[in-house]
């Protein structure tokens, strides 16, 4: 399927491993030109040099970095049209009241603030150009929310709902604002919080109807057909990526 991306610059945040770095491989497998950032650059060079993406130092915590990267890239490769927001998971606890503020407060940074200091510094362009395409890495857990996942719970949701509105509002200005809610995918932070790749491999059996975690690749897929021009008609979604395991309709 052509999905219209070719030539599009696209920035990929989180991009070091796991889901992020699968989506910025997608991406410029269609023809997109991919910026990718993390806080370790080095981290990105490997993937920046197999893919030719451009790699990008960036603290997502950082809020009052944002337009200095959002410079560079454009600089580098041109505006921005397509930007995917991904970010790591917030410590998890079995106590849901047992989080110091501190930890309530990088997860309010990280997981909301930081995408929506994104989306300021390049919706005002993607207006201009009438054609953007912003998606959010966010958790199926915000429609079923998981225990000893307060954090992640809390701040995934908000940063949900902030998308359903702001896409409201941009739908007129040819942006579409859509979230992709991933089940259990097989990634080094799921085999982590398992305990291993086998433990985590079983979890997937068991719990998914599918009988299988998910992949990175399919995550990307997905992302990738939201951030095209055939998806023009598509904003303010969640799509669930799960392999049937959340049970709401």
């Amino acid at each position: 399927m052509e999905l219209g991306i070719e030539g599009r610059v696209a920035l990929v945040l989180g991009a070091s491993k796991g889901i992020g770095r699968a989506v910025a491989t997608e991406l410029a497998a269609e023809g997109a030109r991919v910026a990718i950032a993390s806080r370790s650059k080095t981290a990105l060079d490997e993937l920046a040099a197999r893919i030719g993406a451009r790699a990008f130092e960036h603290d997502n915590a950082d809020l009052d970095a944002v337009p200095a990267l959002v410079d560079a890239i454009t600089a580098a490769l041109g505006p921005i049209d397509i930007l995917v927001t991904n970010t790591g998971g917030p410590p998890m606890g079995s106590d849901p009241l047992g989080h110091p503020r501190a930890q309530w407060e990088q997860a309010y940074r990280t997981l909301l603030l930081a995408p929506l200091a994104l989306i300021e510094a390049v919706v005002p362009g993607m207006g201009e150009r009438g054609w953007g395409r912003i998606v959010n890495i966010g958790s199926w857990t915000v429609r079923e929310p998981s225990p000893n996942l307060m954090l992640s719970n809390s701040h995934r949701s908000a940063t949900f709902a902030a998308f359903k509105t702001l896409a409201r509002e941009l739908a007129g200005e040819g942006i579409t604002l859509n979230t992709v809610l991933p089940g259990l995918i097989a990634t080094e932070r799921f085999y982590a919080l398992h305990g291993s790749r086998e433990a985590a491999e079983e979890a997937g059996r068991r719990e998914v109807p599918v009988g299988r975690l998910g992949t990175p690749a399919e995550m990307a897929a997905a992302v990738a057909f939201l951030c095209s021009q055939r998806a023009a008609y598509i904003t303010g979604v969640g799509l669930l990526v799960d392999g049937g395991i959340s049970r709401l309709v």
